[in-house]
């Protein structure tokens, strides 16, 4: 009868490749990903933490999902459900149009594209608080980040059967006319932009070169002063991680637009209902923190 030798005493080579949960080196032998849903879905797995060294992939995702939704909103209605600075600035100006001319003369009207601005910031800073649960769950973990994420299917899925039902059009051709003006068009907007506020807290959360995955121009920043941006010699993560968010999110934008040509926004929103909850599957399988040793 074969000996039962313990791991250690194996060649290094024969050894399994594991997924580590980061707290423990006993609790490795436990996360192979090989060993099918029993391990995958086991609580040791699902509580264990990423490495974001190793989560280019789901993190790439959703760049390409803010470029893909943000495809959708200013093709109907001119305002990014992900650039709060500029629905921010947006709304600055409005108020500031309120003390512009004589008294009694002043437009005092709170504009459609205004409106709609201020139902983005909102539900954006909403979607972003439910990030909060993360903390409770552990902000790296596997268990919050695909539920994080399958949350973010369930609100982008809701946004694509609210624009299926406003039975409004898909593509404005003039911003002071955007094809978005009733009541569930701006639920559907509350509920992309609710999604890409819980994205862009998750994503800064795993802390990589990604940053918030959400708005980009602090990686463009960063990507022009960084002291290896032409060190074509080698692998640089600092600088390579930042170019592929950028061509991602721009990758997201045109097949975005792409398939509103195509399917109209509620269909575009349903196919991205669907790529989040692949992303949702993904982070199950993302490999763990190596162990301290």
């Amino acid at each position: 009868m074969a000996s039962s030798s313990a791991p250690e005493d194996l060649p290094s080579h024969d050894l399994p490749t594991h997924v580590s949960s980061g707290k423990s080196d006993a609790s490795s032998d436990h996360h192979a990903l090989w060993l099918g849903p029993t391990t995958v879905l086991s609580k040791a797995h699902l509580m264990g933490d990423v490495d974001p060294k190793r989560s280019t992939f789901p993190l790439a995702a959703y760049c390409f999902m803010t470029g893909f939704i943000d495809a959708v909103s200013f093709t109907a209605i001119f305002v990014w459900c992900g650039f709060q600075t500029g629905n921010s600035v947006q709304l600055a100006l409005a108020l500031a149009r309120l003390f512009e001319g004589p008294p009694g003369q002043r437009d005092t009207s709170f504009h459609l594209a205004d409106q709609q601005a201020l139902t983005s910031v909102l539900t954006f800073i909403a979607g972003a608080a439910i990030g909060r649960i993360g903390d409770k769950m552990g902000a790296q973990s596997r268990a919050w980040l695909s539920l994080g994420t399958f949350i973010q299917a369930l609100f982008t899925m809701a946004a694509a059967i609210c624009a299926w039902q406003s039975g409004q059009p898909s593509i404005a051709d003039d911003r002071g006319a955007p094809a978005w003006t009733n009541a569930l068009t701006f639920v559907a907007i509350g509920f992309m932009s609710a999604s890409l506020g819980l994205q862009g807290i998750m994503g800064k959360r795993v802390n990589t070169q990604f940053a918030t995955t959400i708005v980009l121009t602090t990686v463009w920043c960063e990507l022009m002063t960084d002291p290896n941006l032409f060190n074509f010699r080698s692998i640089v993560i600092s600088r390579d991680h930042k170019i592929i968010a950028i061509v991602t999110l721009f990758l997201g934008g045109f097949v975005g637009r792409a398939l509103i040509d195509s399917l109209g926004s509620a269909g575009t929103l349903g196919v991205g209902t669907g790529l989040r909850l692949l992303v949702a599957l993904w982070w199950l399988f993302v490999p763990g923190k190596p162990a301290n040793r």
